[in-house]
């Protein structure tokens, strides 16, 4: 599953030894994967500001989410016919999102923990609005470039009687440059082909004999020229609608055809250089994780990625993709990176203002590994920490109490601090 949930209790004796008989039922109940999470100590300044901080993050985590999201599509958007290879493009310093998120590290030299939270808060929050505000400029420039597109591809499509037909037609099939002669283009329904080969030179004075070629032909009709006098064409068109053949209002000008025909080529190479792809690898290999504070360490024993390229680094190997993609792919992995650092910093504030001060608390992260014992896994947790608050435990844990003057839903409070990060949003 890529679902995670990242809860965090006092750090300690009796709840160090709650976090551990949650790990042990866990475990042996195969409920979830759990790691500790690490968070550095940050300068926590007034209690009040930390209640603001509370509501600010808030409005930031669901912000950073919805923005990674769009980023997510815009990716799948622009990759068309390789939709199925979008997930290869989404990843967070180089490395799968779900092995960034079970192997988190606070990133000290882009958000440093020696600044107050508010500060740090404020870098985190004007990097996704500038990264927002660059999504949109670039992703209104290449939707631009594909309505376009779109357009000119629509007048290559439909039938005779709207298509263009500079991709049809060839200088050859006119008479040009004649004071007095001009070439018509005429549909005629297929059941009259025969009807028109017989009448188009009688259908007015002045038709040149033999000038009929059939050019192109569809489903319903053809399309065939006709060489006449200037002088006649009104009176022409007048006797073919007559008899249900239409005049095609078209007058071959080579320079507009042949600039019609290169915007199309431009438009099509400027679309597909958005989406060039080439395939990034993910570089494996393995390490212990040292407990301290701002590095992971597993309560399991899996095998670690390396923590992969820098994004510059990698922004550079893609250098065969095209820049919307390339621009997309070093974005989302620095959206995300800020979420998951958003998380952390809710979770350090939410711990702070729940069980106080001095700061002493352990998070750790946990991966239910089936959707189907999610139920189960909440009663363990709520079980084994009920003792953070009894009320509202029991409550959680017995949802036909009801306690007078308390307002709580049993789905979403909880007597430890909990935040959900569900990655299968980005599928």
């Amino acid at each position: 599953m890529s679902e995670f949930w990242l809860i965090s209790a006092p750090g300690d004796k009796e709840n160090v030894q709650a976090l551990e008989r949650m790990n042990t039922v866990t475990s042996k109940s195969n409920l979830s994967y759990n790691t500790k999470f690490a968070i550095p100590d940050f300068k926590v300044g007034t209690l009040d500001s930390l209640v603001g901080l509370s509501d600010e993050l808030g409005k930031l985590d669901t912000f950073a989410e919805s923005l990674i999201r769009r980023m997510a599509q815009s990716v799948v958007e622009v990759m068309e016919d390789s939709k199925g290879k979008a997930q290869e493009h989404l990843l967070a310093n180089g490395v799968d999102l779900t092995s960034f998120v079970t192997h988190f590290e606070w990133d000290m030299a882009k958000y440093p923990a020696k600044q107050p939270l508010v500060s740090v808060v404020d870098t985190i929050a004007k990097q996704l609005a500038q990264i927002e505000m660059d999504l949109k400029s670039r992703t209104a420039a290449y939707n631009t470039l594909k309505t376009n597109l779109e357009n000119m591809e629509k007048k290559s499509m439909g039938n005779l009687f709207t298509r263009t037909l500079s991709d049809i037609v060839s200088k050859e099939d006119f008479v040009l440059d004649s004071e007095y002669l001009i070439t018509l283009l005429v549909i005629v329904p297929k059941p009259n082909y025969s009807q028109w080969q017989k009448t188009y030179e009688s259908l007015s004075d002045m038709v040149v004999p033999r000038s009929t070629k059939l050019i192109t032909e569809d489903k319903e009709g053809g399309l065939f020229t006709v060489t006449l006098f200037r002088k006649v064409i009104e009176d022409f068109k007048t006797k073919a609608k007559e008899n249900k053949f239409t005049v095609r209002e078209f007058y071959y000008d080579e320079k507009e055809i042949k600039r019609e025909r290169e915007e199309m080529a431009r438009l099509l190479s400027d679309k597909k250089q958005q989406y060039q792809t080439s395939c990034v690898a993910l570089k494996k290999g393995s390490s212990t994780f040292p407990d301290h504070k701002v590095k992971v360490t597993l309560l399991g024993n899996p095998d670690r990625p390396a923590a992969g390229q820098t994004d510059r680094e990698r922004e550079s190997e893609g250098e065969g993709e095209g820049p919307l993609l390339r621009w997309l792919k070093v974005n989302f992995s620095e959206a995300f990176i800020a979420w998951i650092h958003i998380k952390a910093l809710r979770v350090f504030v939410e711990s702070v203002l729940r069980y106080g001060l001095p700061v002493n608390f352990q998070a750790v992260l946990l991966q239910p590994l089936k959707k189907s014992s999610t139920k189960r896994l909440r009663e363990v947790l709520n079980s084994v920490f009920r003792h953070l608050d009894e009320v509202a435990a029991t409550s959680i844990l017995d949802a036909s109490v009801e306690i007078p003057g308390l307002q709580l839903n049993n789905q979403d409070y909880f007597p430890y601090v909990y935040f959900h990060i569900d990655l299968s949003l980005l599928d």
